[in-house]
């Protein structure tokens, strides 16, 4: 009789759960049995671990063998298994001295060759394995970068089954070539295969980023996009098709300043159980940027699935831009299951296989027509869509939802003159995300030893009785809020662009200027105000 254990990952979610796997070896008739709530995927491992071991060079052991992955409360899923449960068989079968497995976390998929081939979720598997206080790890020699990020813990990335019983057993380790395509992760392990997923879009970087440079124009919209990248604050751009709404929310992330180490790995980890990490690029540095189509579904957008659900759009977009074109376009259901997660940060999807909470602090953007033709309101007057049919259109996007976002902006056609203008003189990305990332550094030192980063976090009962205005600058938002016009909620939101707009120009407290101009920025109503400190 022979026994082994190791251990490896199970993910709910975007954390990991450490799973001891054990095996067993006993005198009976040649038999394989996997327990401990293994899913599809993992019951097949049977032949996949089966085949690798043999096509390694080691013998398979021709006894009763039990494999148990406990604890056998908790789902697993998924071939990240694999590798584990072979070398836990081959110490059972005293191929490996079963002493040197017991602290060994190890993760990932087997060939039937015995090739290793990397899996999704390394950085949050490893996360946990660290968390639980594990030292060393076993990973595809190609998702060995991705692990490395984890510090205090030893990574060791291996081709094959027969380079990893080498390494354990003090052997020579042999030389394996590498498999086209197999140096880098392999997009379709991601097994996201979610409808109306826009991912990747406004990825790009370098000389080939959208800059602010080439918008003619839009000086009011421009000017709100510099104070949401300041403030973290969601913005609506309503306009006529053409009029340059995509174009400006495509060029948001370019003003965000980079992830710090914190906010790095949390992108990093939900994109990594997503399985869209970039190839050669471990860790995620820039603000992610999604933009789902408004044929998403409400899975597809908040997260779901079979089974245990996957991150959505809003957890894919998390510490980054959120686009959602063609807003009133989406299942109006689809939209206000925003509404927790815009207040909350995190999304808590309940399923019959459990309940997860998942990351999903975003900054979301909303553009539409301002009819279902989209020439309402334009010079020629030439809408021809019924009042009925307006009205229904725009209440798509939702009272609740609306009163969530903190800039409206309507987006005006270009003027020909903007439009032909061979040198515009626009103020490139570069320029307006220095003055952001001054911004940012004025809020964040308001807020040194409070859990808040950005003027968009802070609730509104600390803002109020904390942080003062200056006298009499709150008259007119308090006067809306008398007449109906702005909600409890509309007044705090209010206050929070204020004092973005106070820290972009530079003031120790907002003035009237600064409210009215937030007023104005949210209900589009013209209140005397002036653009101070942004550039126009």
């Amino acid at each position: 009789m022979g026994f082994a254990r190791t251990c490896s990952v199970a993910l709910v979610g975007v954390e990991g759960v450490v799973v001891e796997v054990q095996a067993d070896l006993e005198p009976g008739v040649a038999a394989f049995t996997l327990v401990g709530l293994p899913d599809k995927s993992l019951t097949e491992s049977r032949d996949r671990v089966r085949a690798a071991v043999v096509n390694s060079g080691a013998v398979w052991p021709s006894k009763k063998l039990t494999v148990g992955l406990s604890p056998a409360s908790v789902p697993k899923s998924g071939s990240g298994f694999d590798l584990a449960v072979a070398a836990a068989v081959l110490g059972a079968a005293e191929r490996i001295d079963p002493r040197v497995l017991a602290e060994i976390v190890m993760i990932g998929e087997l060939g039937l060759d015995g090739r290793v081939r990397p899996v999704r979720g390394i950085l949050p598997a490893v996360l946990a394995a660290a968390e639980a206080g594990y030292e060393q790890v076993v990973v595809p020699e190609s998702a060995a970068p991705e692990a490395s990020l984890v510090p205090g813990v030893s990574v060791l990335g291996v081709r094959s089954l027969r380079q990893l019983i080498a390494v354990l057993t003090d052997e020579p380790v042999p030389d394996e070539e590498p498999v086209p395509g197999e140096i880098r992760p392999d997009p379709f392990l991601a097994g996201l295969a979610l409808p109306g997923m826009g991912l990747g879009t406004g990825m790009v970087t370098g000389d080939h980023a959208p800059d602010l440079a080439d918008v003619a124009g839009q000086h009011v919209a421009r000017a709100a996009l510099e104070v949401a990248a300041a403030g973290r604050h969601h913005v609506f751009f309503k306009g006529p098709p053409g009029a340059g709404k995509t174009m400006l929310a495509e060029r948001l992330p370019g003003l965000l300043p980079e992830l710090g180490r914190q906010e790095s790995l949390e992108v990093t980890a939900v994109h990594s159980v997503a399985g869209i990490l970039p190839p050669g690029h471990p860790l995620v540095d820039r603000p992610p940027y999604c933009s789902p189509h408004h044929s998403a579904t409400m899975a597809s957008l908040v997260g779901g699935g079979t089974g245990l659900p996957r991150p959505g759009a809003v957890s894919l977009a998390h510490h980054g831009v959120l686009f959602l074109d063609e807003a009133a376009e989406f299942h109006s259901s689809v939209l206000d299951a925003l509404r927790q997660p815009l207040e909350s940060g995190h999304v808590v999807i309940a399923r019959a296989a459990g309940i997860l909470r998942m990351p999903a602090r975003f900054l979301m953007v909303l553009a539409a027509n301002p009819c279902p033709c989209g020439r309402y309101g334009t010079a020629g007057d030439v809408c021809e869509c019924r009042p009925s049919s307006i009205k229904r259109y725009r209440a798509r996007l939702s009272g609740p939802l609306m009163d969530r976002v903190d800039l409206r902006v309507t987006v005006e056609p270009v003027a020909r003159e903007e439009l032909l203008r061979l040198h515009t003189g626009a103020e490139p990305s570069a320029a307006v995300a220095d003055r952001v990332r001054t911004a940012r550094e004025r809020a964040a030192h308001r807020y040194d030893g409070l859990p808040w980063r950005t003027n968009s976090e802070v609730p509104g009962h600390e803002l109020r009785t904390r942080w003062h205005v200056r006298p009499g600058a709150l008259l007119k938002a308090e006067l809306d809020l008398d007449r109906g016009l702005l909600t409890a909620r509309g007044l705090d939101r209010v206050l929070r662009v204020a004092w973005t707009l106070a820290d972009l120009a530079g003031h120790d407290r907002p003035s009237a200027n600064d409210v009215n101009l937030a007023l104005e920025l949210r209900t589009g109503v013209r209140r005397g105000a002036v653009l101070e400190g942004l550039a126009t």
